[in-house]
C-alpha cells in the first residue's frame, strides 16, 4: 500500500531571501539532525545572470533502525538523490528527492517547495508532499514501514523549528534582513563563493520515510501534491498550518495531511460546496484518520444533506408548537471547556405523546435542527474562546424516568434518530452528562448502547441519585453559577418541563405521512377501521413455539374488543387484500377479515386470550408468549352498547355514546411485532414488572411457562 503525506502551508513571517540565507546554514550538517551524515555534490547548474541556482547531490543518511534489519539489507546508510532549484528571481525553491538505495524494493518520493506568500510578498510558504511504497524488503515491508513512518514525523516536527533556531543565530548576528536579488547584486557576488545555494539544497527529511527527503527540517510546513503551484492560485484552498492550530486544534502531521488530501478529494470531485473543515475533520477521527473509510462515510452524508436539503434546515425549520410546548430540552450557557451545553430533561419528557403527535419525521427533523444548531454555536464558541471547540455537552436528567419511557415503538424511533445522528453528525458530542439515572436506566442502555459508537460511549458519565453533587460530579465539568436551578444550581434554567402530550394532539398515520420531506422511507404504525358487523384483522405466522408477539394501539374513536385467536390452518385471503408487514390493507378504509364464516370456534380456531375491552381514548400496550406453532389472528371488533339490566330505559351516558359513534365506525392505530422469548425477558417489551396505572388482560389466562399475555391500559 502506497503511504503519502501532503503538509498543511506553513508561513514563516519573514522575506524570502532572509529564509534562503537561515536554510543554507544547515549544510554541509546540521547538529539538530543528526540522522544527515554528509553529502555530496553531483551537478551543478547556474544560469549567468545568477538568477537560477540548481544542485544535485547525493545525501548519505543513517536511518535509525534495528541493527539486525541493517544486517539482514547489508547497508549502514542509505543514499537519497537530491536535486534543489533556486529560482532567485521569481523567488521560489523547489526541492524533489528519491531515494538511491534499494530502489528496487522501495520507492521514496518527496517535493517541497519554498514561495512569496500570495497576499503578503515579506511572507514565506512551505509546503511538502511525500509518498512512500514498498515493494518487498525480505519479508519485513511492515517493520519497514512503521520505522520510515515514525521517523519521518519526528522529521517533519522539526522542520519550523531549524528554520526559525538558524533564523534566531542571524538575529543574534545582527542580521533581520536580506537584499532582494537584483541583476546588480548578481554580478557583486559571482566572485564570492556561493553558499547561500548551498543550504538551500539540503534537504534532511528524505532519509527515513517515504515522504521524508530533504524536506525533515521544512517538514512542518506544507500543502498537497503540486503544492507550490497550488499556492501560486487562491489562497482559499489552502490550509494553513497556524490556521490549522488555531481553528482545528493540534493534529500531528500525519492527520494534517490526512485532512488536506481529503479535503483536495473533494475540492476536485465536488464541485459544488464542500464542507468546512473541522466537519471534514469529525469523519475523519470517526474513522481514526483512515482516508478511505472517511471519505466513505463523508460521502454518503453529502448526498443525505443533499437530497433533504439539510444545509437550509435550520432557515427552513418552524418548530410545531408541540414541541415549543412538551420538549424538554434546549441549550444552556456553556461547559467549562467552553463548549455549548445542552439541556435534556428526559424523565420530563412523553417521549410517546410527542412520536403520535408529531410523527417520526418531524421528531427527527427537530434533533437534526438541534445538531444543527449545535455545530453553529460551535463555530462561535470558537471566536469567542479563541481556541478550537468542535462538540458540545449534552446533559440529560433521567429524573422521573419510569417504564413507559421503554415504551417499544419510541425506543425504535429514538434508536432510528441515533443511527441518523451517528451517521451525519459524528464526533460532535464532547461529554455526555447523565443524572439521577433510576433502576430502569439499565434496560435502556441496554438496548440503546448497541448502536452509539465505541467512541461516543467513551464519553458517557452517568451518575445515580444526588452522586452528581458529589466530587468528581457536576462542578468538575460545569461551572457553579450556570447548574440549572431544577438540579439545585443557582442558575435559571428556560428548558420547557415537558408534561404528558394532550391526546387531542394526537395524529393518524395519513396526516403524518403528508410530511413534504421524507428522512425515513418506513413509518411504526398502521392505522384501521372497524365496522359494526366488519371487524379488523391481521394474521401473524409463528414458526418457533414460545415466540412472542407484542403490540400497541391506541383506540382514536369509539369502543372496541380486542381478540387473540389461534389457527393450525391459514386463513384465506381475499384476493384483493395483500398482506402487508404486519397486517392486511384492502381498498375500503383498511379493514380486512380473515376468520372464515364457515370457520367454528373451537373447532377451526381457538381463543388464547380472553376478549379485552378497550374504550375510545386508551392505550393498549401487551404481549402474547406463543403456545404452539401456526397461524394468529389479532382482531379489533366493534363493541355495541350493552343492554341495561335494571332499566328498560337506556342512561344518559350510553346515548351520548351511541351519538358519538352512529356511524358504527371505529378506528384504531397499531403496531405489531414478533420477536424470540429469549430476546423477550428483560427487555422493554415485557410489561410484566409494570403494574401502576395498567391492569391485566385477563384473569383467567394460562399459568403455562410457555403461554403468557400481559397487557396495559393507559388512560
Amino acid at each position: 500500500m502506497v503511504q503519502k503525506y501532503q503538509s498543511p502551508v506553513r508561513v514563516y513571517k519573514h522575506g524570502f531571501e532572509l529564509i534562503m540565507a537561515a536554510y543554507e546554514r544547515r549544510f554541509p550538517t546540521c547538529p539538530l539532525i543528526p540522522m544527515f551524515v554528509g553529502s555530496d555534490l553531483m551537478n551543478e547548474y547556474k544560469s549567468e545572470d545568477g538568477a537560477v541556482h540548481i544542485m544535485e547531490r547525493r545525501c548519505k543518511l543513517d536511518v535509525d533502525a534495528p541493527r539486525l534489519l541493517k544486517k539482514i539489507a547489508g547497508v549502514d546508510y542509505v543514499y537519497f538523490i537530491q536535486k534543489n532549484s533556486l529560482n532567485r528571481q521569481e523567488r521560489t525553491l523547489h526541492i524533489e528527492a528519491y531515494n538511491e538505495t534499494f530502489a528496487s524494493r522501495i520507492i521514496v518520493n518527496e517535493h517541497c517547495c519554498y514561495t512569496v506568500h500570495p497576499d503578503n510578498e515579506n511572507w514565506t510558504c512551505f509546503e511538502q508532499t511525500a509518498s512512500l511504497d514498498i515493494k518487498s524488503f525480505f519479508g519485513f515491508e511492515s517493520t519497514v514501514e512503521k520505522i520510515a513512518m515514525k521517523q519521518y514525523t519526528t522529521n517533519i516536527k522539526k522542520g519550523k523549528e531549524i528554520i526559525e533556531y538558524y533564523l534566531n543565530l542571524m538575529e543574534e548576528e545582527g542580521i533581520t534582513s536580506m537584499p532582494r536579488w537584483t541583476p546588480e547584486i548578481a554580478q557583486i557576488q559571482e566572485s564570492k563563493p556561493d553558499t547561500s545555494l548551498r543550504a538551500v539544497s539540503a534537504p534532511l527529511s528524505i532519509p527515513t520515510k517515504p515522504s521524508d527527503g530533504p524536506s525533515s527540517k521544512d517538514a512542518s510546513a506544507s500543502s498537497p501534491t503540486g503544492a507550490a503551484h497550488e499556492l501560486s492560485s487562491t489562497p482559499d484552498d489552502k490550509l494553513d498550518a497556524d490556521y490549522i492550530k488555531r481553528y482545528l486544534g493540534d493534529l500531528t502531521p500525519l492527520q494534517e495531511s490526512c485532512l488536506i488530501r481529503l479535503r483536495q478529494w473533494l475540492q476536485e470531485t465536488h464541485k459544488g460546496k464542500i464542507p468546512k473543515d473541522e466537519h471534514i475533520l469529525r469523519f475523519l477521527r470517526a474513522r481514526d484518520f483512515n482516508i478511505d473509510k472517511a471519505r466513505e462515510i463523508l460521502c454518503q452524508s453529502l448526498t443525505w444533506r443533499k437530497q433533504h436539503h439539510v444545509d437550509y434546515l435550520l432557515s427552513t425549520w418552524d418548530p410545531p408548537q408541540v414541541l415549543h410546548d412538551y420538549y424538554a430540552g434546549g441549550w444552556h450557557h456553556h461547559d467549562r471547556d467552553g463548549r455549548p451545553l445542552y439541556v435534556l430533561r428526559l424523565g420530563q419528557m412523553d417521549t410517546k405523546g410527542l412520536v403520535r403527535a408529531l410523527g417520526e419525521e418531524s421528531l427527527l427533523r427537530h434533533v437534526l435542527s438541534i445538531n444543527e444548531e449545535g455545530l453553529r454555536r460551535c463555530e462561535e464558541n470558537t471566536k469567542v474562546f479563541g481556541r478550537p471547540i468542535s462538540s458540545w455537552t449534552c446533559l440529560v436528567d433521567l429524573e422521573g424516568l419510569n417504564m413507559r419511557h421503554l415504551w417499544r415503538p419510541g425506543v425504535k424511533a429514538l434508536l432510528r434518530i441515533i443511527e441518523v445522528v451517528e451517521a451525519n453528525y459524528p464526533e460532535t458530542l464532547g461529554r455526555l452528562l447523565i443524572l439521577r439515572a433510576p433502576r430502569v436506566f439499565p434496560v435502556l442502555w441496554t438496548l440503546v448502547s448497541p448502536f452509539i459508537d465505541e467512541n461516543t460511549r467513551k464519553k458517557f458519565l452517568i451518575y445515580a441519585g444526588n452522586d452528581y453533587q458529589a466530587p468528581g460530579g457536576l462542578l468538575d465539568y460545569i461551572d457553579k453559577e450556570i447548574i440549572p436551578d431544577f438540579l439545585s444550581g443557582e442558575c435559571l434554567c428556560e428548558v420547557p418541563e415537558g408534561g404528558l402530550v394532550p391526546k387531542a394532539l394526537y395524529r393518524t398515520p395519513e396526516e403524518l405521512e403528508s410530511e413534504d420531506i421524507k428522512l425515513w422511507t418506513e413509518t411504526i404504525y398502521q392505522s384501521a377501521s372497524v365496522f359494526k358487523g366488519s371487524p379488523h384483522e391481521i394474521l401473524i405466522q409463528i414458526v418457533d413455539a414460545s415466540s412472542v408477539i407484542t403490540w400497541d394501539f391506541d383506540v382514536c374513536k369509539g369502543d372496541i374488543v380486542f381478540n387473540i385467536y389461534h389457527s393450525k390452518r391459514a386463513p384465506q385471503v381475499p384476493k384483493k387484500d395483500t398482506i402487508g408487514a404486519h397486517g392486511i390493507t384492502s381498498p375500503m378504509g383498511n379493514n380486512i377479515q380473515l376468520i372464515d364464516k364457515a370457520w367454528q370456534l373451537g373447532r377451526d380456531y381457538s381463543m388464547v386470550e380472553s376478549p379485552l375491552i378497550c374504550k375510545e381514548g386508551e392505550s393498549v400496550q401487551g404481549s402474547h408468549v406463543t403456545r404452539w406453532p401456526g397461524f394468529y389472528i389479532l382482531q379489533w371488533k366493534f363493541h355495541g352498547m350493552p343492554a341495561c339490566a335494571t332499566s328498560s330505559l337506556p342512561r344518559v351516558e350510553d346515548v351520548l355514546a351511541t351519538l358519538q359513534v352512529s356511524s358504527h365506525k371505529c378506528k384504531v392505530m397499531y403496531y405489531t411485532e414478533i420477536i424470540g422469548s429469549e430476546d423477550f425477558r428483560g427487555s422493554m417489551s415485557s410489561l410484566e414488572s409494570s403494574h401502576s396505572g395498567f391492569s391485566q388482560l385477563s384473569a383467567a389466562t394460562t399459568s403455562s411457562s410457555q403461554s403468557h399475555s400481559s397487557s396495559m391500559v393507559s388512560r
